[in-house]
């Protein structure tokens, strides 16, 4: 076994046993897909100010508490970056050990980046772990936090619109680019689509991948509701346009490369010799990835 496959299987076995009874959809699936989440969710964005904005949203599960970040306002004359973190990352977290990967891709690059820089925060990502796990053990709460973001995602891309702005690129890894491929699925109103470590059969990581491991009895025991409420793939290829580049991990066994692949119907694909663990150590490999659809795209 290389050491990319046993570092994932190892982080794994550790992320699991530390959710103890608050794993992934434990408490309940019962939940709305994506689509009818969306439909019934309404986000504003009011200026694209540097700094954080909070932004509060109603949904059919109550109030919920994203945010964005303008890390960097150039001008509606630059291209813009929104960029979405992975799970239970603290996004606006800029100390040196803090698990950030918009830090460690755009804040910590010694080149500058000639594009506006926007991050995305999750719904439940701005209190504790302890908080956050407790929240994701229903289906209905992990459904509600990824069409809360992108929601927000459209919200902030109608404003620059608005603006008549330049090119607008959407990117996220893990989570963030389930994210990402969550809003060219029914909005696609980007420019470009970066995901990074994610496709649109979100069901297969919580099915078949070694991530089950963090998922509770009843999701395991319900792999076809799971499926039905998760797995997005038929209206992602209903998006004909050739706007997605994504990046996966050869070895990586949460997002798993042979199933994933499938979800893309494009040739735009970089591959990682990494899992999905190593695969965010890379940092410069991603951003390079990066900038340089930003450039094909301006």
């Amino acid at each position: 076994m290389n050491r990319h496959i046993l570092l994932d299987k190892l982080t794994a076995g550790i992320a699991s046993a530390t959710l103890g009874k608050h794993k992934f959809f434990s408490a309940s699936i019962d939940s709305p897909d994506f689509k009818e989440f969306m439909e019934d969710t309404e986000v504003s964005v009011a200026s694209l100010e540097e700094g954080i904005h909070e932004v509060e949203t109603n949904t059919t599960i109550g109030k919920l508490d994203p945010a964005f970040y303008v890390a960097q306002w150039k001008g509606k004359s630059y291209p813009t970056i929104i960029y979405h973190h992975g799970n239970n990352e603290r996004p606006y977290d800029f100390s040196r050990f803090a698990k950030n990967s918009f830090k460690s891709i755009f804040m910590d690059s010694k080149e500058p980046i000639d594009a506006n820089l926007i991050a995305i925060r999750a719904a439940f990502h701005n209190k504790s772990l302890k908080d956050y796990q407790k929240k994701i053990s229903h289906l209905s709460h992990f459904v509600g936090m990824l069409s809360v973001s992108v929601k927000l995602i459209e919200a902030i891309i109608s404003l620059l619109k608005e603006e008549e702005a330049s090119p607008v690129l959407v990117s996220g890894i893990s989570l963030g680019g389930w994210v990402t491929n969550l809003h060219r699925s029914y909005f696609n109103s980007a420019d470009a689509y970066v995901p990074l470590l994610a496709g649109a059969a979100l069901d297969h990581l919580f099915t078949d991948s070694v991530y089950r491991k963090m998922g509770g009895r009843i999701a395991r025991e319900n792999p076809g509701k799971i499926r039905d409420i998760l797995n997005f793939e038929e209206d992602f290829q209903k998006i004909k346009d050739d706007n997605v580049f994504p990046l996966l991990g050869r070895y990586d066994q949460y997002i798993q490369y042979a199933r994933q692949r499938k979800s893309y119907q494009t040739d735009n694909i970089k591959v990682l010799e990494a899992s999905h663990v190593t695969t965010f150590l890379k940092a410069g490999k991603l951003k390079s990835h990066i900038i340089e659809v930003l450039e094909k795209t301006m």
